[in-house]
């Protein structure tokens, strides 16, 4: 009597990332779709994702908490605007309260996933390591696969050939990759960038450092914001934290979306209120001009946020200052800019951006043959064409990445249900008509210039079309009947071909 191979683990969903967006997820499924056999997924050995990974000075969100954090969990901290350890905190207790710690399966990598038509059900093989980090290979079945990894390269950043960069005398340091035992202190720092990370670094490192200078080719649209919530703080005085976080998150998405809509729609008004408000704290009009008065118009690219205005008075407080020029070459001593200047660093951070990457490096098929991302369509933010049972959780670029991820999250759960009340062993969302292209994301910045083509597009109209607008994108999900635009495969025609394959 032959033997046969035991049959691998199968699963209803696979969430694949353990970070703000898997255990958010986690939650929606266990809460919306009681009973189905799930698991988290995480490369890595901590849960986190971004807030666990990074660990340069003053990492923090650069949208409030009552956004960011999760509408089943009321953020109670002071600051509105948190930093990373605060976020990571709240991340781990929501886990925990909720029993989605238990599900996660540490030091788990897909390595490729294979979805077959004829079951109806991926096949992932998985690179699983031990704590020693001996790996091994597994194989897990499900009927849906769900990724939560975001979009960025977390094992290699934007990291450029700068010329004679051997020939610095110091220490040249990428955010992404933060040594523990990097000592700054009393030291010359160059920060080179301008966008979320150079800003949040250039204040906290001057805390401590010589003298810090962020050096950037051209500017950046920043905003003063209030690192502390006062309207919040005393509407919690008052009323019971689900209700005022309620109340909050209301108003924090009102304004977000207002201003957006004020940016894209007045951008010659827009870019004069920021000019205002940067020179009312900075107090240097000249200083303004040249270094925060960008040519692009405000959210081409994403605004970055400064609590407190923490940049602006470091930089009056001369401990930091802001050089607009380009390297033309390291020199032992520091940076030599086009216009002949020398910058003397001990320490050079290049906050030169993020890689992006597709599902955390998942390469999917259907049927063994490889689906080409770029050809395929996104809908409802989520689904894509060419590829059944499957989503993706892709935030917001202009607004809190939890706001679409959650929204991401219950139009998981309705699929679902709308898969169990008919049925449906399968399904993929289909156009009823071509489609124009258009980038998935809708900014101008280098990150998504430079890696955005090998990622699925959008289409002109909704539902193809990535909105930047939360009120309307959560009536269409949580009320809007969607059936209409996916094909189905009831479960009647797999259990047939199942039949047939085990025959054969």
């Amino acid at each position: 009597m032959t033997a046969t191979a035991p049959q691998p683990e199968h699963l209803d969903v696979v969430i694949v990332g353990a970070g703000l967006s898997g255990i958010g997820a986690a939650y929606r499924l266990q809460t919306e779709c009681p009973g189905r056999s799930y698991a988290v997924l995480e490369a890595r050995e901590a849960m986190g994702g971004t807030w666990d990974l990074f660990r340069y000075p003053g990492i923090r969100s650069d949208s409030d908490m009552f956004t960011l954090g999760y509408p089943f969990k009321p953020w109670r901290e002071a600051k509105s605007i948190a930093d990373g350890p605060s976020i990571l905190s709240y991340i781990r207790r929501t886990a925990a309260e909720h029993g989605i710690d238990e599900r996660i399966r540490y030091r788990t990598k897909v390595v490729s996933a294979d979805f077959s038509t004829r079951t109806a059900r991926w096949t992932l093989t998985l690179d699983v390591r031990d704590e020693a980090g001996r790996s091994e290979q597994r194989t897990l079945t499900c009927d849906f696969l769900y990724t939560c990894a975001g979009y960025y390269d977390y094992d290699q950043g934007h990291d450029p050939v700068f010329p004679g960069v051997e020939s610095f005398g110091g220490t040249v340091v990428h955010p992404q990759f933060w040594p523990e035992d990097l000592d700054y202190r009393d030291k010359r720092v160059v920060v080179v960038g301008s966008g979320a990370t150079a800003v949040t670094l250039v204040p906290s490192m001057a805390e401590d450092a010589a003298r810090v200078t962020m050096l950037q080719r051209s500017p950046t649209w920043i905003s003063p914001v209030p690192g502390r919530d006062r309207i919040a703080d005393g509407i919690r005085a008052v009323l019971p934290a689900d209700l005022a976080h309620r109340l909050l998150r209301a108003k924090n998405i009102a304004f977000t979306t207002g201003f957006y809509q004020f940016c894209r729609r007045w951008p010659n008004a827009a870019r004069k209120l920021l000019t205002r408000l940067s020179t009312r704290v900075l107090k240097d009009p000249e200083a303004v001009r040249e270094h925060f008065t960008p040519s692009y118009r405000p959210w081409d690219q994403r605004l970055c946020a400064v609590p407190d205005a923490d940049l602006f008075r470091a930089i009056r407080g001369g401990r930091a200052e802001v050089v607009t020029d380009h390297i033309e070459s390291f020199v032992p001593e520091g940076i030599r800019l086009r216009s002949g200047r020398v910058l003397e660093a001990d320490v050079v951070v290049t906050a030169t951006g993020l890689r992006l990457l597709a599902f955390g490096g998942i390469a999917p098929h259907v049927d063994g043959r490889p689906v080409e991302l770029s050809e395929q369509f996104v809908w409802r933010g989520a689904m894509l064409t060419g590829i059944p049972n499957f989503a993706m959780c892709i935030g917001y670029t202009n607004a809190s990445w939890t706001l679409r991820a959650d929204l991401s999250s219950r139009l998981v759960c309705k699929i679902l249900q709308l898969m169990d009340r008919h049925g449906y062993a399968a399904v993929v969302p289909e156009p009823d008509r071509k489609l124009a292209e258009r980038p998935l994301l809708d900014l101008d910045s280098g990150y998504v210039r430079r890696s955005i083509d090998a990622f699925p597009r959008q289409g002109h109209r909704w539902p193809w079309r990535m909105r930047q607008n939360y009120p309307l994108d959560a009536m269409a999900t949580l009320r809007g009947d969607f059936a209409g635009d996916l094909s189905v495969t009831p479960r009647s025609a797999v259990r047939g071909a199942g039949a047939m394959e085990a025959a054969g």
